[in-house]
């Protein structure tokens, strides 16, 4: 009697938004901008690591979104507990972001959505998507 694979019911049904690196068909100025951006927050941002996939897209979401509003000199609409948090990461990554990259400044407001979307894909990939960590798919983790 052939033996019946056991299907891994603790996995969660979790689509991919990114099923290669969103950067890899971008021109090299633009992932070189990127990467500078990628490289401060995996170096010095703790709230990358949260531990469920499903987290992490809607802090990557939260916070990336306000940064690239602040950037661009939006109004952020702080409406909940939540927004409060991912205000404050903003608030701190627009600063370290306009701090460290002088190139920001030289930018409209259509350029910083841009480059803010792309460094939101990026990130979704590297900490979600991309990423090797199979615990980030576990339900009841």
């Amino acid at each position: 009697m052939a033996k019946k694979e056991k299907k891994d019911i603790a996995r969660a049904n979790y689509p991919k938004l990114y099923t290669s690196d969103p950067l890899a068909d971008l021109d090299a100025d633009t992932r070189e901008k990127v990467s500078e951006l990628e490289n401060y927050i995996m170096k010095n941002c703790l709230w990358q690591f949260n531990s469920r996939g499903w987290d992490r897209r809607k802090q990557n979401a939260g916070i990336l979104g306000m940064t690239a509003q602040l950037l661009i000199g939006e109004d952020v609409e702080i409406s909940t507990a939540i927004d409060k948090c991912y205000w404050v990461d903003a608030v701190l990554l627009a600063r370290n972001f306009t701090a460290r990259c002088a190139w920001l400044g030289g930018m409209g407001a259509e350029e910083l959505r841009t480059i803010m979307t792309k460094l939101h894909a990026r990130i979704d990939w590297l900490t979600i998507d991309g990423s090797l960590n199979e615990e980030l798919t576990v339900q009841n983790y």
